[in-house]
């Protein structure tokens, strides 16, 4: 038994060296890939081999979410949804691979992080990880499109960052009026 499991783990070693070479020629797209949050480098192995490094095929990133199914698909007539919302079926182990990242990646204090626990906490979690998977995406599409481009995180409060507080303020008091109560605003010491 023991002779076994030995000739198998030399059988999967033998695989891995020959992944290693195959990916020896795209290890700087996968170095870039790599960057994303909740992307490693196996992941960013099978995005390479789902997907390729030639972004030309693909005029902008919402092109290539479209061919990997991860646009919604919202039809409404007369003010109804229609349809499930599903996206259709597309590349499943590229989906696989980029709902995992999502999932990982909203268990980060990133960009990508807040933006899953967001949409998660609003519309569900399956939701979410195809929300987050499209975003990873894009990503994706934008650093194999331009080799001198890296990731840069936008930050976990970059929602919060971008209100607007006299916004806000006009929001809460038009809230509280509707509810028949008057309010004069005095600033805090």
């Amino acid at each position: 038994m023991l002779g076994r499991i030995d000739a198998i783990d030399a059988d999967i070693a033998a695989v891995d060296e020959q992944i290693e070479a195959q990916l020896a020629p795209f290890a700087q797209a996968a170095a870039q890939l790599d960057e994303i949050p909740g992307i490693g480098p196996v992941a960013a192995a099978i995005i390479l081999a789902e997907i390729g490094v030639d972004m030309s095929r693909f005029p902008t990133a919402g092109h290539l979410c479209s061919w990997a199914k991860f646009s919604p698909g919202v039809h409404s007539s007369a003010g109804k949804s229609k349809g499930n919302g599903s996206t259709g079926h597309g590349n499943r182990y590229l989906a696989r691979v980029l709902g995992e990242a999502a999932v990982i990646a909203g268990r980060t204090d990133t960009f990508l992080g807040a933006r899953y626990r967001r949409i998660a906490r609003r519309r569900g979690k399956k939701r979410a990880i195809v929300a987050g998977g499209r975003s990873i995406l894009i990503i994706v599409w934008h650093l194999l499109s331009d080799e001198n481009a890296a990731f840069a995180d936008l930050g976990a409060d970059h929602f919060t960052r971008h209100l607007d507080p006299d916004r806000q303020k006009r929001s809460h008091i038009r809230q509280l009026e509707a509810l028949g109560y008057s309010v004069t605003l005095t600033p805090a010491a």
